[in-house]
C-alpha cells in the first residue's frame, strides 16, 4: 500500500464524516418538522433554520461518492452494485427531500404545504436509516466472488446488526437536528427540542450498548483492531455523555458539536474496522484491499494536487456562508 492510497482512503472517510456532521442535522431538522414543531409557524421556523445551508451540506455526499469513484473505482463498483437497491432508495429519498423545499414554497394552500412537510419528514427519517443499513451491512462481510461481484440477498441488507445500525444513525441524526434547533431557534421550539433531546439520549445509550455487542458478534473488528475498536466505541459513548450533559445544562453549542463529533467517531470506527480492506467478503480470500482497489499512482497524485489547491477556497466559502446565517431564527 502506498502513501497516496492510504491518503485517499482517509480522505474518503473524512468526506463521509463531513457529510454526516453537516447533513446529519439537516435530516434531524426534517424529522423534527413533523414530530417536534406544533404549528405551521414552528414548522417554518425549523425549516428556515436549514434553508440557506442544506444543499451546501449535501455536496459532501456527492464529493464523497466522486472521490470514491475516482480514487477507488473497484471499491465503488462493488459497493454500488452490491448495495444497489439500498442506494436506489437513498436516491429516491434525496430527490423527494430536495424538491420539498421548493414545492412547499410554491404551494398556494396550507394543505399542500402540510403534505410536502410530511414528505420532508418521512424522507429525513428514511435516508439516514438506509445509510446506516448499508454501512453496517457492508462491515459484516458480503457474499462476493474473486472479481468483486456481490451476490447479495435480503439478509445481506436486513439483519440484526444492520437494522440496529440504521436505527442508531437515524437516532443520531435526529438528536443532532434537535441540538441544532436548540442552537438556532428562539421560543417554544427551542425549549421543546432540548426537552425531547434529553429523553432521546437515554434511548441512544441503550442502542449503543446493543450496537457494541452486535459489532463483536457479527464483525471481525475486535479480532483485527481490538484496541482501535474499543477506543472508538468508548469515544462514542463519551461524546454522547458530553452532548447529553450539555443539553441538560443548556450549553447548546457544546451539545451540537458533541453530537456532530459522535458521527465522525462512528465513521472512524467503520473505516478503521475495515482497514486495510475496502470491501469485506464472507470468504476472506475475496475481500478487496486498499492496495488492489485504487486508481493508478498518477491519477492519485493528480487528484491530490487539484484537491489541495481547491479545498481551502471551498472551506472558506462554507465558513463564510455559516457566518452570514449565524443568527437565530425567530418564530
Amino acid at each position: 500500500m502506498t502513501g497516496l492510497q492510504l491518503f485517499w482512503f482517509i480522505i474518503v472517510g473524512v468526506l463521509f464524516s463531513g457529510f454526516f456532521f453537516l447533513e446529519g442535522f439537516d435530516y434531524g431538522v426534517g424529522m423534527s418538522a413533523i414530530t417536534v414543531a406544533k404549528d405551521k409557524r414552528e414548522v417554518e421556523q425549523a425549516i428556515g433554520s436549514i434553508g440557506p445551508v442544506w444543499d451546501l451540506n449535501e455536496v459532501w455526499l456527492l464529493t464523497a461518492g466522486g472521490a470514491m469513484f475516482a480514487s477507488f473505482p473497484y471499491w465503488y463498483a462493488s459497493l454500488f452494485s452490491g448495495f444497489y437497491l439500498i442506494l436506489f432508495l437513498i436516491l429516491v429519498g434525496l430527490i423527494f427531500r430536495g424538491v420539498t423545499f421548493e414545492f412547499r414554497h410554491h404551494s398556494h394552500t396550507e394543505k399542500g404545504k402540510m403534505i410536502w412537510t410530511k414528505v420532508l419528514g418521512v424522507a429525513s427519517f428514511a435516508i439516514p436509516f438506509l445509510f446506516g443499513l448499508m454501512f453496517t451491512g457492508m462491515i459484516q462481510g458480503v457474499p462476493m466472488d474473486a472479481k468483486g461481484n456481490v451476490t447479495a440477498t435480503f439478509t445481506t441488507y436486513v439483519n440484526f446488526l444492520s437494522v440496529v445500525g440504521g436505527v442508531a444513525v437515524m437516532l443520531l441524526a435526529w438528536l443532532h437536528g434537535l441540538n441544532y434547533l436548540a442552537l438556532k431557534t428562539e421560543g417554544d421550539l427551542r425549549k421543546r427540542a432540548a426537552k425531547i433531546a434529553n429523553f432521546l439520549y437515554f434511548v441512544l445509550y441503550a442502542g449503543e450498548v446493543v450496537f457494541a455487542i452486535l459489532l463483536a458478534v457479527f464483525t471481525d473488528f475486535f479480532e483485527k483492531h481490538f484496541i482501535g475498536t474499543l477506543l472508538l466505541l468508548a469515544l462514542i459513548v463519551i461524546l454522547t455523555l458530553v452532548a447529553h450533559l450539555s443539553v441538560r445544562s443548556g450549553k447548546e453549542m457544546s451539545a451540537f458539536l458533541a453530537s456532530g463529533l459522535t458521527f465522525i467517531a462512528l465513521v472512524a470506527l467503520i473505516f478503521q474496522g475495515i482497514f486495510p480492506r475496502v470491501m469485506i467478503a464472507t470468504n476472506p480470500a475475496h475481500s478487496i484491499l486498499i492496495k488492489n482497489a485504487s486508481s493508478t499512482g498518477y491519477t492519485l497524485k493528480t487528484m491530490t494536487i487539484i484537491t489541495l489547491a481547491i479545498l481551502p477556497f471551498v472551506l472558506i466559502y462554507m465558513g463564510w456562508t455559516y457566518y452570514i446565517f449565524r443568527k437565530r431564527i425567530q418564530k
